[in-house]
């Protein structure tokens, strides 16, 4: 039963962040919706941002669940902006709220999920040493979750552009010949 309220609390406040800016949700208003108390809310969460903690904590996990093995940079992008784009109103809602911080959070660790099991697939395909075995790709990989996480952020700061996906994949290629060229040099 517990796990049940609890769906309904989080469908609820969905299905509210759909509607309507964050600050604008009360708990009383997720109670009525999903037919509970506010006790019951309570019960279950201290507070609105510990719902939205455990929602986007969710679909991180689910988005990670989605994509167990990242085998291109393409790839990569691609999965770190479907998260984006699957959730637009409520993440725009989240995102323009005092508690994007939140939501951040949970960006970068995406980012560092896609970056880091795109570079497994790399390593295994081309052959090469573990990631611990060479210090200068394990920063080659935070400037390339660094540079994931800030298209992802300018890509929500300008509205959600449909090419802006595909400026994200240039310039982590473009990043890489760099990078490239640098180590050969």
């Amino acid at each position: 039963m517990s796990d049940l309220t609890k769906k309904a609390i989080k469908d609820s406040f969905r299905k509210l962040l759909q509607e309507r800016p964050l600050t604008r949700i009360t708990v009383r208003e997720i109670a009525a919706d999903c037919g509970i108390n506010r006790n019951t809310f309570y019960y279950h969460y201290h507070d609105i941002p510990e719902l939205m903690d455990e929602i986007i904590k969710d679909g991180a996990a689910g988005l990670i669940a989605d994509y167990p093995d990242i085998s291109s940079l393409d790839e990569c992008v691609e999965s770190a902006f479907r998260f984006v784009l699957e959730n637009r109103r409520s993440i725009n809602h989240i995102y323009h709220s005092i508690d994007r911080e939140i939501f951040e959070q949970y960006l970068m660790s995406i980012c560092e999920y896609a970056v880091t099991s795109w570079y497994g697939s790399a390593v295994k395909s081309a052959g090469a040493g573990p990631l611990r075995e060479n210090p200068d790709s394990s920063r080659i990989l935070k400037f390339i979750r660094y540079e994931l996480f800030g298209a992802c952020v300018d890509f929500m700061n300008e509205g959600m552009p449909p090419e802006a996906m595909d400026e994200a994949k240039h310039l982590l290629h473009l990043s890489l010949k760099v990078l490239d060229s640098s180590q050969s040099s």
